[in-house]
């Protein structure tokens, strides 16, 4: 019995995992590695990037793990495919006082600039910037490590995710500020980042609020973002691949309960999205679970009535699926708006306004739950969320009140 019990239990699938080098990237990745339930049969094990690979995705295509993270403008390599989307890396500018300037060009102008070891994302992405605008070799000098004891460089480019509290506390910013490719307002309207968009289509614009990095954002700063992905080498077996994806999905609320800034509502028109890697064919799969197959489509009039009995079932899953889909953007509007409240306020807020704010809080949470009530919202994980989102920030807002008391 004991035998009969042991062959029906359902295998584990070894995950191997490339350990990311950033300390954003490792959080999640150890609350995937935390996260990944057995009964969706997987095991993801974190392995560290050997020495003798110069990234994860040279380890990655050699055989050496299964997975990794990767930001969209990596260099193609046919086999690697993109498992889903994870969060957005934000290019962060920074320049001290005594180097400000009015125009990127003149920013970077004659400067010594650190933007990571050579070969690396913002490192690449730097230099790219460089060359697009024309300078001449040696007009721009690169530093390859960021010690202020030895030398501080004028121009510091980082492209990492939002992360406040690490931004906020590096001591080696002290001084600087953060550097805006232009206003708000002048996205898509033919602006220095719509024609970085236009030649690098997998950026897109994206705006740090103001008071985001304390007086690093004394005002909104425009800047570039780009897509973090997971990934993995093509020759995972389609199965795992559906079935990976398909335990990401369940993960995504919880993974980023405690990062809301890096939660991002996944595309429902994933499949038309710019990246890099095209989709694994076993994510495909997934998306296209729903769609008749040719034989559905064709059949002759004998299978007619089994066609039709085939497409009704089909039909109330796609109901059900649209109906949750529906639930579920509900839920993202109301993560949108409660940190667009909490970030609409600083410390030079007058208290009137912070009490505006925590109200207008305390209204979303009752129109959460006379939705939740109608049935119109889910009583799932990502409400509870949106439940604890909104109790941190109010308690964000209470701590600019208790300064401003005293």
């Amino acid at each position: 019995m004991l035998f009969l019990l042991q062959g029906c239990s359902r295998s584990v699938t070894e995950i191997d995992l490339i350990m990311p080098v950033l300390p954003v990237d490792q959080a999640i990745a150890t609350q995937i590695q935390e996260l990944v339930d057995e009964e969706s049969g997987f095991r993801i094990n974190l392995v560290a990037l050997p020495e003798e690979y110069a990234s994860e995705l040279d380890a990655l295509e050699s055989g050496y793990a299964d997975i990794a993270f990767a930001p969209n403008n990596s260099r193609f390599r046919e086999s690697i495919a993109t498992i889903m989307p994870l969060y957005p890396s934000v290019l962060h500018i920074a320049s001290y006082d005594d180097h400000d300037a009015a125009s990127l060009e003149e920013l970077l102008a004659g400067a010594t600039v650190y933007a990571g070891p050579p070969g690396s994302s913002p490192r690449l992405l730097s230099e790219g910037i460089i060359d697009d605008l024309n300078f001449a070799p040696g007009v721009v000098t690169f530093m390859d490590v960021w010690d202020t004891s030895v030398a501080r460089p004028d121009v510091i480019i980082l492209y990492v995710p939002i992360d406040r509290k690490r931004i906020m506390n590096q001591a080696q910013l002290a001084g600087a500020r953060l550097f805006s490719l232009g206003s708000p307002g002048d996205i898509g309207l033919g602006s220095a980042v719509d024609r970085a968009v236009l030649f690098n289509p997998s950026l897109r614009p994206f705006v740090i609020p103001v008071g985001t990095y304390g007086d690093l954002t004394a005002e909104p700063i425009v800047t570039l973002a780009v897509e973090n992905i997971l990934v993995a080498r093509n020759d995972m077996e389609d199965t795992e691949a559906y079935d990976l994806f398909t335990e990401m999905l369940r993960l995504r609320p919880t993974l980023f309960s405690d990062r809301p800034e890096l939660f991002q509502p996944l595309d429902e028109q994933i499949r038309q999205s710019n990246f890099i890697f095209g989709l694994h064919p076993g994510v495909v799969s997934y998306l296209e679970r729903d769609e008749p197959t040719y034989i559905e489509r064709y059949s002759g009039v004998a299978e007619l009535l089994v066609t039709l009995l085939i497409t009704s079932v089909s039909g109330l899953i796609a109901v059900k699926n649209i109906y949750r889909i529906r639930r579920k953007n509900r839920i993202d509007e109301f993560y949108l708006e409660t940190i667009r409240i909490r970030d609409s306020v600083t410390v030079d807020t007058t208290t009137d306004e912070l009490a505006t704010a925590i109200e207008k809080i305390h209204a979303l949470k009752n129109r959460a739950f006379v939705l939740l009530v109608d049935e119109r919202l889910a009583a799932d994980q990502s409400f509870q969320v949106f439940i604890d989102l909104a109790r941190e920030s109010i308690d964000q807002i209470n701590e600019l009140v208790t300064k401003q008391s005293s």
